[in-house]
């Protein structure tokens, strides 16, 4: 149940940066937008911890702020699989728009994680 949640969550998050984030653009239906969410799931479960892992004498030197870096190429990836996938999903500016939406998501994932309890 959980997991569910925490996908509503994630789909409400990139709903909220494409609306309010200039530069992304989202034109799809509500289930291409569930997919887009398990596509944030997915990269953020698989491809993003490798990112970090490799990039981590960056992130010592930057003292963590290169992590907000990954976030946005993590969101990057995101929408061009989505593009592949035809799910409405677009940038129209590289790096300041996905870098906002990505802290966006992140924001409010995070303030949702305050909501949501524990299956302990």
């Amino acid at each position: 149940m959980r997991f569910l949640i925490k996908l509503a969550v994630t789909a409400l998050a990139v709903w909220i940066a494409f609306t309010y984030v200039p530069g992304l653009d989202f034109t799809g239906s509500f289930w291409n937008l569930v997919v887009v969410a398990i596509l944030v799931a997915l990269v953020n479960a698989i491809v993003k911890p490798l990112m970090n892992l490799f990039s981590l004498p960056i992130v010592i030197l930057t003292l963590g702020l290169f992590l907000l870096i990954t976030n946005a190429l993590a969101l990057q990836l995101v929408i061009w699989l989505s593009g592949l996938m035809d799910l409405g999903l677009s940038s129209t500016g590289f790096f300041w728009a996905t870098f906002w939406g990505a802290v966006v998501i992140s924001v409010v994932r995070w303030a949702a994680d305050w909501f949501i309890p524990d299956e302990r």
